[in-house]
């Protein structure tokens, strides 16, 4: 078949059967107009100025990436076939590449987008006076919320109907023209239970009584969500805080920090986990291995190499892990047939390393 011929056949349900036949388990499209107001950074026309259509795709985060770590026993899996390992650096690239290629082939032009992160993009001048610094970043999130994937929930991850927060997200950016899928409806997903919050040991996540949030509009719709602090976010995520690594207890005996009252910035707090956890130092008796610590160097080393992009030691306690189970729960999502995710009390360890280790029940997180 000719680019032609091609270009007559191709349409937006091909390119959804398409995507599916490739592993990609959702499949949503935005029109451009959808991003009128986005930051000129964080459009679509700064990567393609002829942008018609963004189709958003999302693969799923099986439950099961999250039983080690809810039991406190095992964590490759998360990093590793949840997040940067695979998942994000594989499973979903392979689809959004040969969909990409289905509509060049059809004369289209399109841009597989991997989702970077648009809170790091450093200020840049741009290379040419028509154009925005170097270095664009969509917000994947919002992106999926304007194709109608789903919406962000009030600890600001992504929420679909079929999967809640247990998703992963790409795009691909086209100038092909694209009906646009239906909006979902402002908080028909989350329903501001409050789960998140007690079951987020380092208080990122505000209480809806505090009346924090980030707010935007897509068309007729405005939807909003916590203000996270992600100073917090990260220092918890990446491995700073002590209640929810193992790691730092065992290479840090006496070290103490409560997350909790930080104020710092996201970039402060990748500034103090990103070199425990990638660095090294001389050999000891005390410490042979020469890293700093050993664990969170290990999760790196599983999760894709010492380039990876992100490591996860907290492994979405509530933003992720207490949602689900609630979201399945309440039936707003599809319940699993093996019973709720959280089955048992949840461990915590103490702020300062090498001290005894307690449990909690955060019978919060379970209704």
């Amino acid at each position: 078949m000719n680019t032609m011929d091609a270009r007559k056949t191709l349409n937006k349900q091909r390119i959804v059967e398409f995507a599916k036949a490739q592993g990609l388990d959702l499949v949503g499209v935005a029109d451009i107009g959808r991003f009128d107001g986005a930051p000129p950074r964080m459009h679509p026309a700064a990567i393609l100025p002829e942008a018609k259509s963004v189709i958003v795709v999302a693969r799923r985060i099986i439950r099961g990436n999250w039983r080690g770590i809810e039991e406190g026993t095992y964590w490759p899996n998360y990093t590793y076939f949840g997040y940067h390992g695979l998942l994000n650096s594989f499973f979903i690239p392979v689809g959004v590449y040969e969909t990409a290629c289905l509509i060049e082939d059809a004369g289209f032009e399109a841009v597989p987008y991997y989702p970077g992160v648009p809170e790091g993009q450093a200020p840049a001048a741009p290379v040419r006076p028509d154009t925005v610094g170097a270095n664009v970043h969509l917000a994947i999130r919002i992106a999926g919320v304007a194709a109608g994937l789903g919406e962000i929930g009030w600890s600001k991850v992504f929420l679909t109907r079929e999967f809640g927060p247990r998703v992963r997200l790409a795009a691909i950016i086209t100038d092909m023209e694209l009906e646009p899928d239906p909006l979902v409806e402002p908080g028909s997903l989350c329903d501001r239970c409050m789960a998140c919050v007690p079951s987020c040991l380092s208080a990122a996540i505000p209480h809806k009584r505090e009346g924090r949030t980030v707010e935007i509009r897509i068309d007729d719709k405005v939807y909003d969500w916590g203000d996270v602090d992600m100073g917090r976010c990260t220092l918890g995520y990446h491995g700073g805080d002590p209640q929810v690594s193992p790691f730092l207890h065992k290479t840090l005996p006496g070290y103490e920090i409560d997350v909790t009252k930080q104020n710092v910035t996201e970039d402060a707090a990748y500034k103090l986990c990103w070199p425990m956890a990638h660095g090294t130092w001389r050999p000891t008796e005390e410490d042979p291995s020469g890293l700093l610590v050993e664990g969170h160097n290990q999760l790196i080393r599983w999760g894709g190499g010492p380039g990876a992009a992100s490591y996860g030691v907290e492994g979405s306690r509530g933003c992720m892990r207490s949602c689900f189970d609630h979201l399945e729960h309440k039936g707003t999502i599809p319940a699993f047939e093996g019973g709720r995710f959280i089955k048992r009390k949840r461990w915590s360890l103490p702020m300062r390393c090498g001290a005894q280790q307690t449990d909690e029940s955060d019978a919060k997180a379970k209704d």
